[in-house]
């Protein structure tokens, strides 16, 4: 398997896609990974801002206590074996993983990583609705940790009856509880909450320097990898939208009732009057840059956000996924946008 305000007329519905992509065996691969993924990070244009935390929490290593007893999110109990090889459904996941000490335990991950254990997995693949059992046992991992309802269910359980672990951890719930459910199927649930209780504590710290301005700003999160390839918007049952809401904008998508990622027509973009655009490195490679991003829509150079050429860039890991990352993404967004309400 090769593979990873009332907004108008313009949004339609979209798929929302699985775009994610080993960890390293030794700490100097470790650190290779580690320098690879920050050189990927790409010099923004004039104007343009980082946003991004600096704190994203991370335990120290530990012994994992295993088998490993978790109730799975499609609702089966699952035991946890053997950890050494994990195939890991979504970034997300993976940086649960890396934060914990294991992200050498990443055996093969979804194509398009934004994460260093992703990128450095021995093996790669396509994850999709059709991915079959045959090619995820042909990885020859020794569990499987999805992050998906609705991609991952049908498979974990077919996954199960061949008698391989596997375990799905639903990417729409809240980054603590995705990050003790993660740290449970490792065998490290005391890590887990400790993990969990500092994101939580940023997420908090984020929420408290929301509350504090003196006006919602309006923003539009964009993505190059939805919609079958076509450029689309942040809707409410969105990483994205969690975020936005918790540092205290206003997200167009969800403000137009839209769920997962929907295409927003031109005219759609100028009504919706956007403040700050958002869109995460790998998006913005995708779109090809400065130009493919004002290509892809044109009209928003005549929004507020494009007038002011206020186009900020987060990492992925905390823009499109809730996970461990969530907290320092929140509170770095919440002071961008605080700094901007005041100004």
């Amino acid at each position: 398997m090769k593979t990873r305000g009332v907004v108008p007329t313009g949004l339609l519905l979209a798929a929302l896609i699985a775009g994610c992509d080993r960890a390293p065996p030794d700490a100097a691969a470790a650190e290779k990974a580690e320098v690879a993924a920050s050189a990927d990070t790409q010099t923004l244009p004039q104007g343009w801002r980082r946003v991004a935390g600096q704190d994203v929490p991370r335990s120290a290593a530990a012994t994992p206590q295993l088998p490993a007893q978790l109730h799975s999110d499609d609702g089966v109990e699952v035991s946890i074996t053997d950890i050494g090889r994990i195939v890991a459904g979504g970034d997300d996941v993976i940086a649960v993983i890396e934060a914990l000490g294991l992200g050498g335990n990443v055996y093969a991950a979804p194509e398009r990583s934004a994460t260093a254990a992703g990128r450095a997995a021995e093996k790669h693949f396509l994850f999709n609705r059709t991915t079959g059992v045959e090619g995820v046992l042909s990885l020859g991992g020794s569990v499987f940790l999805g992050n998906s309802l609705r991609r991952h269910a049908v498979l974990a359980e077919r996954l199960r009856a061949t008698g391989h672990a596997a375990v799905v951890i639903d990417d729409l719930q809240a980054p603590a509880d995705k990050v003790r459910k993660v740290a449970d199927a490792l065998g490290l649930p005391q890590q887990g909450r400790e993990l969990a209780g500092k994101v939580q504590a940023q997420l908090d710290q984020a929420a408290a320097i929301a509350s504090s301005n003196t006006r919602r700003l309006r923003v539009i999160a964009l993505s190059a990898s939805g919609a079958g390839g076509l450029p689309t918007v942040a809707g409410a049952d969105s990483a994205a939208n969690q975020l936005i809401t918790i540092a205290g904008g206003i997200n167009i998508g969800e403000e137009a009732g839209v769920a997962n990622y929907s295409q927003l027509s031109n005219e759609g973009v100028v009504a919706a009057a956007p403040e700050v655009i958002l869109v995460t490195d790998n998006d913005l490679r995708l779109f090809g840059g400065e130009a493919g991003l004002w290509k892809a829509y044109p009209t928003l150079k005549h929004t507020p956000a494009g007038a002011a050429n206020r186009v900020w860039v987060m990492p992925d890991i905390a823009l499109k996924s809730t996970s461990v990352g969530s907290g320092a993404g929140a509170l770095a967004l919440a002071q961008a946008l605080a700094e901007l309400s005041r100004g």
